[in-house]
């Protein structure tokens, strides 16, 4: 059942028959949102992907991606404050939204993490074989690698959410902290100096920046997905809004920081950033740890597999949520008798997450093509739902007679910045196959929408 309304001090949530309330410890909770967001592929694979497009201005482009989703998380976090349950921004949206347009959200966030976790599969099967080439000089068969990162991410997160958060909280730690190790060798190694080309934003102009902005958010996506844990975290009316800020602010100073001393760091090497395929490996180098370069790869492979793992583990309870409210079967809202998870909605999120990586793996098409792929079209399901939810804050607060001015400003001001991302994913028109990735979210929006009423008028007609 859903929590509302409750000060926050009061009022113990509720789970949704068969799961395990109050179990998530803040940090636990905290660690679903860390590893969705995954911080340690955003150095290994998405800041050069940003470089080649925003150059020297890659470390402003995600400081005004981190403005954009703090704006976001504060949208949330008001939510989060009152309600807590296991649909995330989807049960926000069916707050105080019309059921068609709450629909939207519910597949468009399914959409959203089912895709993000195909991306960082595919990113796994990138860095698997990086890893394994440098060790064993052999490579392993893509689609094997696929199944393997989708098959075992679905196997814990059926088995037991607690062991699931505990193992991610772990895997990042872990994960961040050889990046910062590496980093801060790299600042001791060449002595504190500022980089004046990146300072000056030399040969940097605004359109370069602004498509840099909407690619850095892709680093961001999921952050909000501890409010999937709303039925389960301990004392989810507080810890909820306190990881989804603790998640934006801590990733987004990583993320300027990481930008920054890339780019510096190669600046330093003579090479370009946005060109290396491991630049971790060339910094560690750079900063005379050398030996560290296999475990930077090792800690990106296991991110990517810890994000996987997240995003069945968010979409499933998501899946929970649409099948609670006739969106999807009901069997998709029932809860193992045994384990306390969402049993069907995780195996049914693990095989669409597995599908779509490992079809275009055997197709021949590389990793980092996977990820790129497969983390744009993520980026739509996020921001449609991360925008409807922005709309959705102050009607739900006028309703329940606490809405304020500063909320209706953050909602105002946040939609504005959605809408400016969305038109910045399609123009100027990308290259091929991004410029299908639109077409083919619409398609599946409106194969949603039509599943809606399909299912709407069965109702109809069988009600007496």
């Amino acid at each position: 059942m859903e929590q509302a309304l409750a000060p926050v001090d009061e009022a113990p949530a509720v789970a949704p028959p068969g799961l395990r309330a109050n179990i998530l410890s803040p940090m636990e909770t905290l660690a679903q949102s860390l590893s969705t967001i995954a911080p340690t592929t955003t150095p290994t694979m998405t800041i050069p992907l940003v470089f080649v497009l925003a150059g020297n201005g890659t470390w402003l482009a995600y400081l005004f991606a981190t403005a954009a989703v703090l704006l976001i998380a504060l949208c949330i976090s008001r939510f989060a404050r009152y309600t807590s349950c296991s649909g995330s921004l989807y049960t926000y949206a069916t707050s105080s939204l019309p059921p068609a347009i709450s629909g939207i959200a519910g597949w468009a966030l399914l959409l959203a993490y089912i895709a993000t976790g195909a991306s960082v599969a595919g990113g796994f099967i990138n860095y698997a074989n990086v890893f394994l080439l440098s060790i064993t000089g052999k490579s392993a068969p893509t689609s094997l690698l696929a199944i393997l990162c989708v098959g075992v991410s679905t196997f814990i997160a059926y088995r037991d959410v607690q062991v699931s958060a505990r193992l991610m909280l772990w895997i990042e730690a872990i994960s961040v902290a050889l990046i910062a190790i590496v980093l801060t060798l790299l600042l001791w190694h060449n002595g504190l100096h500022l980089d004046h080309a990146q300072l000056h934003l030399e040969g940097v102009t605004p359109s370069a920046v602004r498509l840099g902005v909407v690619l850095a958010l892709f680093s961001f996506v999921g952050f909000e997905s501890a409010t999937t844990l709303g039925a389960e975290a301990s004392n989810p009316l507080r810890t909820i809004p306190r990881a989804v800020i603790q998640s934006a602010i801590f990733t987004g100073l990583f993320f300027i920081l990481c930008a920054y001393l890339e780019t510096l760091g190669m600046h330093t090497a003579h090479q370009n950033l946005g060109e290396s395929t491991a630049p971790m490996r060339v910094l560690a180098n750079l900063a005379g740890a050398g030996p560290l370069g296999p475990f930077i790869d090792f800690g990106a492979l296991v991110s990517m597999f810890a994000c996987t793992l997240a995003c069945i583990t968010a979409a499933a309870r998501v899946l929970m949520r649409m099948g609670h409210n006739g969106l999807v079967h009901r069997r998709m809202g029932r809860a193992h008798h045994k384990n306390a998870t969402p049993a069907s909605a995780v195996l049914v999120s693990g095989l669409f997450t597995a599908l779509p990586v490992t079809v275009l793996a055997l197709r021949g098409v590389a990793g980092t093509d996977i990820y790129g792929w497969m983390g744009s079209l993520a980026v739509y399901g996020f921001l449609t739902t991360y925008g409807l939810a922005a709309i959705a804050l102050p009607l739900y607060l006028k309703r329940n007679h606490h809405l304020t001015s500063a909320a209706l400003v953050i909602s105002i001001v946040t939609t504005l910045a959605i809408v400016l991302a969305l038109a910045g994913t399609l123009y100027p028109v990308p290259e091929r196959p991004y410029n299908w990735l639109p077409y083919v979210y619409l398609f599946y929006i409106l194969c949603g929408m039509a599943w809606f009423a399909i299912s709407t008028r069965k109702v109809i007609l069988t009600t007496p």
